[in-house]
Parts: C-alpha cells; sequence; structure tokens
C-alpha cells in the first residue's frame, strides 16, 4: 500500500485539516482513481432505454440491464467485458433481491422478488430512478409474502456503479407472516471473478463452484461444508470451502467483493449504513463466497437462530426501507497491480459512509438528512469496587433501537437501530437517526451486562438531542475473587487449537481469525479423550488452557456425551452467612442446557440451570459468538469450604456435535462489603 493511500485512510474519517494530511484527504480521494487508473472519468449524461422486456440505464462508465417488469439484473456491461454477470445461468439467477418467508407456523417459500409493474420516477441527464413493484392483494395468499414491494434502482452521472433499495409495506387487514431473510444476491461471472476480497486479512483466490460438485468435493458435516479433493485448481486440494468462514460483523461488513485480473475489473458491494439490518452491530452475516456470488443481506437468523426471525401479526401495520446500497466498479490498467482495487474500493466505501444518508433516493420513505435527527452525550462506567468515581467507558457501543428491555437490540429485526462508538473520553454522537421512538442502548467492552435508559428518546426531524452524562452501572455485587476470560462478547481469547490437516483453510493459518477454520469442535475429544478440562486458579492460563467452546464429547459413530468442565479455586475464609455471587456470560449457545453445582457433581438438582437455550449455531459456523446471555447465580455461603473448592459446569444435553457454549467470561465475587 502506497504512504498516500494509508495516510488517506487514516485520515478520511476525521478530515477537518489535522496535522497529518492538512485537510486534503477527501480531495485525494477524488484524485486516487486518476493516480491508480480506477474509474475513468466521463462526464456523459445517464440515460435510460425502455424496451419491450428490458430497461437499461448508461452513464457511459456502466451500462445495467434489468427485466422488464421484473427488476432482475440481467447484465452489467463495463470496461469492455460485455457482462460481469454469469452468463451461463438463467436471467433470473443473476442479480436479484429474494427473500425467504412462511405463514405463522408453515412451511418455509424461496421467493427471487420478481416485479409486476414498471414505472420511472426520475429521468433526467444527472439521475435516473426506476421501480419494480408487487402489490399483493388476497387472491394471492398462500402463494406470495403479503407485502407490496418496491425495488428501486438508481444511476447518477459520472458514477462508476449503481444503487438499490426497495421499500417492504405489509397492511393492517392483511395476513400475518414471517419473514426469515431478505437479501440481494449477484453471481459473477466463474471464468472472470476468481479472487475474493472481504477484509485486508482475509481475500484469496477461490474454488470454482464446480469443485463442490461430486467427484471433485465432498460434502463434509453439512452441505455448506465442502471438502476439495480435485478441484480445477489444484492448489487448493485438501482444503476445505465452507461460506460461513466469511461471514463479518454488521459493524466491519461495509465493503467486499471479487476481482477479476484480465482486465483489471473489481465488482463490490458497499453498504454505506447498518441502519436497516437487524440485530445491531455485532450481527454476523454472510458476504462472499464461492459461485462467485456476493451478498447485501438485511435480514437473517444466522448466529442468533429463529428467535430473530421477526413475525408480523394480521392487524399490524409494517413498512420498512432497506438499503440503498452500492454497486461499484473499478478498473486497473494492465501493468499496475490488480489488488490495489481492493485499495480503492475502501477509499470509495469511506466516501459513501460520508455521503450517508444519501441525498438522492426519491422516495419519500427514506428521509434526508434534515429530516433525522442527533443525540449527542458521554457514558460513564460506576463500580465501586473498580474505583470510587466514576470510570469513562471509552470504546463503549451506544446505539439507538426500538423500546424494548436490555439488550433486546441484539433480537430486533423490525425496524431500525443507529449505533456508534464513544471515543477515548467516552463521548458518542449518534447522527441522522429517522424519526420516531427509541431507546438509548449501551455495552462496554471490558465489563459485563447491557444499559439502557430508562426514558423512551424521542426523535423529530432537525433535533439536536443533549443525553448530558450517562451512568451505567454493570452488574455487580461483591469483590472480584477470580474471573477467567475477557468481558468483550467473544470466545476469541480462549484456546482455539489448530485444525485436522485433513480439514484445513489455508487463508486462516496462523490467522487472528483462527476459529474460522472447520471442524474445531472435534478437537475437544482428541485433547480430552476421556476425562473433562479442568481449570484452577492461578495456575492455569485461559488463553492455553479454556477451550474456545464447551462442547460434546464423540464416543463413536453418531454418538456423543455431554461434558462438565470443573473450576478450582481456593478459598482462605469463607463467609457462611454470605451469598457469592457466580456471573457466567455466555458469547454463544447452541440448543444447550448449563448446569452448575458446587462441590458436589453428583447432586441430583444443580443449584442453577438455565433450561434449553440457543439456536445460533455458531460452533458450526465458525462465528465465535453468537447471542449474548449473562447469568447470575447466587451461591450460599455455606456451599464453600475452607481450601480448595470446584464449581462443576455441566453441558449435559448431546444429541448433535454442534451442541454447547461459548462462553465469553465467568467471574466469581465475595459477599458485599462495606463502602
Amino acid at each position: 500500500m502506497t504512504s498516500t493511500l494509508r495516510r488517506i485512510i487514516d485520515c478520511f474519517s476525521d478530515c477537518s485539516g489535522c496535522k497529518t494530511c492538512k485537510g486534503n484527504a477527501r480531495q485525494d480521494m477524488l484524485n486516487m482513481n486518476q493516480d491508480t487508473n480506477c474509474t475513468p472519468m466521463l462526464t456523459q449524461g445517464v440515460r435510460l432505454h425502455i424496451q419491450d422486456r428490458y430497461v437499461v440505464m448508461d452513464n457511459g462508465i456502466v451500462q445495467v440491464s434489468l427485466s422488464k417488469p421484473g427488476g432482475i439484473v440481467t447484465g452489467i456491461r463495463y470496461n469492455g467485458i460485455d457482462n460481469l454477470l454469469e452468463v451461463r445461468n438463467k436471467e433470473t439467477n443473476r442479480g436479484y433481491w429474494d427473500l425467504h418467508w412462511n405463514e405463522i407456523g408453515g412451511k418455509g417459500i424461496f421467493d427471487v422478488i420478481q416485479g409486476t409493474s414498471f414505472r420511472v420516477i426520475v429521468e433526467n441527464e444527472e439521475q435516473v430512478e426506476i421501480s419494480f413493484t408487487r402489490t399483493w392483494n388476497h387472491s394471492l395468499e398462500g402463494k406470495y409474502i403479503p407485502l407490496n414491494i418496491d425495488k428501486r434502482f438508481i444511476m447518477l452521472r459520472g458514477s462508476s456503479g449503481f444503487y438499490s433499495y426497495a421499500i417492504y409495506e405489509h397492511f393492517r387487514e392483511w395476513p400475518g407472516f414471517e419473514l426469515g431473510e431478505t437479501r440481494i444476491t449477484f453471481k459473477l461471472r466463474k471464468d472472470k471473478f476468481q479472487y475474493m476480497a472481504v477484509a485486508d486479512n482475509r481475500q484469496r483466490y477461490m474454488p470454482f463452484p464446480d469443485d463442490r460438485s461430486n467427484g471433485r468435493g465432498i460434502p463434509l458435516a453439512y452441505p455448506e461444508a465442502v471438502l476439495l479433493v480435485n478441484p480445477l485448481d489444484q492448489r487448493l486440494t485438501g482444503e476445505v470451502d465452507d461460506k460461513y468462514q466469511y461471514s463479518c460483523e454488521n459493524k466491519d461488513l461495509r465493503v467486499h467483493g471479487w476481482i477479476c485480473f484480465d482486465p483489471p475489473v473489481g465488482f463490490w458491494q458497499i453498504t454505506p449504513s447498518d441502519e436497516f439490518r437487524s440485530g445491531g452491530p455485532l450481527k454476523q452475516n454472510l458476504s462472499s463466497h464461492v459461485g462467485p456470488t456476493t451478498l447485501a443481506m438485511f435480514l437473517s437468523s444466522h448466529y442468533a437462530g429463529k428467535y430473530m426471525v421477526p413475525q408480523f401479526e394480521a392487524g399490524e401495520p409494517w413498512k420498512k426501507v432497506f438499503g440503498p446500497i452500492f454497486m461499484y466498479f473499478n478498473s486497473a490498467a494492465y501493468g499496475n497491480d490488480p489488488l490495489l482495487l481492493w485499495e480503492d474500493a475502501k477509499i470509495k466505501m469511506m466516501v459513501e459512509v460520508q455521503s450517508w444518508p444519501y441525498s438522492f433516493p426519491a422516495s419519500e420513505d427514506f428521509p434526508k438528512s434534515e429530516q433525522r435527527g442527533n443525540a449527542n452525550g458521554r457514558i460513564l462506567i460506576q463500580d465501586r469496587y473498580i474505583s470510587n468515581d466514576c470510570v469513562i467507558a471509552s470504546g463503549a457501543y451506544v446505539g439507538l433501537a426500538p423500546p424494548g428491555d436490555a439488550g433486546s437490540w441484539q433480537m430486533e429485526s423490525k425496524n431500525y437501530q443507529f449505533w456508534t462508538q464513544a471515543n477515548e473520553n467516552g463521548f458518542f454522537s449518534i447522527r441522522n437517526i429517522r424519526p420516531g421512538d427509541y431507546n438509548l442502548y449501551a455495552w462496554v467492552p471490558g465489563f459485563i451486562g447491557d444499559y439502557r435508559h430508562e426514558a423512551v428518546i424521542t426523535i423529530i426531524s432537525g433535533c439536536n438531542i443533549e443525553m448530558g452524562d450517562v451512568i451505567y452501572e454493570p452488574p455487580r455485587d461483591g469483590p472480584t475473587l477470580w474471573e477467567i476470560g475477557i468481558p468483550d462478547r467473544s470466545a476469541a481469547e480462549f484456546y482455539v487449537p489448530d485444525p485436522d490437516p485433513k480439514y484445513i483453510n489455508r487463508l486462516f493459518v496462523n490467522h487472528t481469525d483462527r476459529f474460522r477454520q472447520y471442524g474445531l469442535w472435534e478437537r475437544y475429544t482428541e485433547l480430552y479423550p476421556e476425562g473433562d478440562l479442568v481449570y484452577k486458579i492461578g495456575v492455569s492460563d485461559y488463553r492455553k488452557d479454556w477451550f474456545f467452546a464447551q462442547v460434546v464429547r464423540k464416543i463413536g459413530d453418531n454418538a456423543y456425551q455431554g461434558t462438565t468442565w470443573k473450576i478450582k479455586f481456593e478459598l482462605d475464609n469463607v463467609d457462611w452467612n454470605g451469598i457469592y455471587k457466580l456471573r457466567v456470560a455466555l458469547a454463544s449457545a447452541t440448543l444447550a442446557e448449563l448446569q452448575v453445582r458446587v462441590n458436589d457433581p453428583n447432586s441430583n438438582r444443580p443449584l442453577f440451570t438455565t433450561g434449553l437455550i440457543g439456536r445460533d449455531n455458531a460452533i458450526a459456523r465458525h462465528g465465535i459468538h453468537g447471542i449474548y446471555k449473562l447469568y447470575n447465580v447466587d451461591i450460599p455461603g455455606t456451599r464453600f469450604v475452607k481450601g480448595e473448592n470446584t464449581i462443576f459446569l455441566k453441558q449435559p444435553r448431546c444429541n448433535s456435535p454442534f451442541q454447547g457454549f461459548m462462553y465469553d467470561y465467568v467471574r466469581l465475587e465475595g459477599p458485599p462489603t462495606p463502602c
């Protein structure tokens, strides 16, 4: 990466004239395309060609063809390539909006959304916006989801790409339904796009889709995972391909896509805002994967389970705008490093983020900047066992989401959320919030639990709400006697084993995301073939001695047994009249049960049980976390003895290799002490 490019990336997010770039980062970005011979700077106006079966948007840089009135993207012409999309696919399987839904209690239905009516919304030399709608009536009950869907596509003068957004609307008098997933999908040409980039440290040459077929690939524990035994590129022999290995958290899922090397062309999907995506900043979604496929995920139950699926009752009106997102194309001159296209895509992504909310969408359902509001404040931590004074909550995640309980934003999927991170002094500014009623939520890395401001915050057009100091008191009853892990809602700090050499993805060898390797759940049985994990406070190191997931032990073909982990610790003194508190923060749970026993592993009734919890499937999907859960267990002092004590953490359910937990953090507190 050039020094100029690095300076631009470092400075752009706060470019008001800092000493580093002297306010020139934005201008440097405008010049960068010329520096790298990326997008040609043409000034032709936007033209719209309406034919019998197709509509074509053309601005002289890119030409996009869509079916009429279906609104399926059938072709993208750019930089001398007649079509960036897979020409071998049917036209309905190239570029499309889709959804997965069901009647309440019914069977799931996959639907590639086809419009039934076409109209022009805006047409001039600066901008074209077109609409493909599908309206619902009772004659369609059971066949189509009871929504009116308006898909929009926008092209701007001089823009190397196009935008798309959609408006979904359910009327009060219509029947109920569940919406499991909705997204935009693009299937690219496999003879052109073979290099995928999801992040700086997650990019590689990818297998061909043919490599996943019989004779070239062997399905593993679930259909998405395939062992490549005879791939077209023999260098990939012995690797595992699994689309879930390329999942990302919403907060990091801003740009991803593919590079063609001949000619050097990039195809990128840019999501400039998370406001319309479900589940908040930590929700994980699919990105790009073998196909070559690129996705813009708006709503899904991945890494959350059925609890994330919104249910709309009969009599419940609902409307939501998904997007706009930007499909960006760039190119480089022969002889230049094609990987610079990824760097340019990141720059373009930051330009799009800074431009949010866009001023050009024509729908009144998409409020412009002046129609939105802002909220500002500072977040502090109050924990007397750490300090008598409030502690600055630097790096806290602070957001506005629909009213609910603390932490409810994790499962919220019907409406909009707006998040930011507090700076090093705890100050936060949440900008461009849609009008509506919200709760203020927060969580702070390094501290357990969730914050919720009790008062409902009403955002109106043009408001600027000053929250002042927001004080979060994390759960705490007494002093810390011991702790395991880091309270950051992830199990990444624990011991993640090397993969079985037979099931490897070379991208993740010696990688910070080594947990994304396939089959790591099976390594537990190899490391603990008979006895389970024992962790000794003051002796063991959670980075080496605490397995990243409490999974089942394999005892035969399709046969498993539950596991019981032991935490051993010394107590020099015991307050037999006091109540101790065990805090167990789970980063993930999948059809599992946590039972807690103290000093008696064989007691018929555990001191505490969660019952059956979790459907996030993060163990199988390499997610390192799913839905955060915090459990607080009262332990009477009479359960302890002076000297060595043992807490038993049992997970008894064992019908599948993927049942279990990922721990975030475990802490034992002593009884409360005087201030």
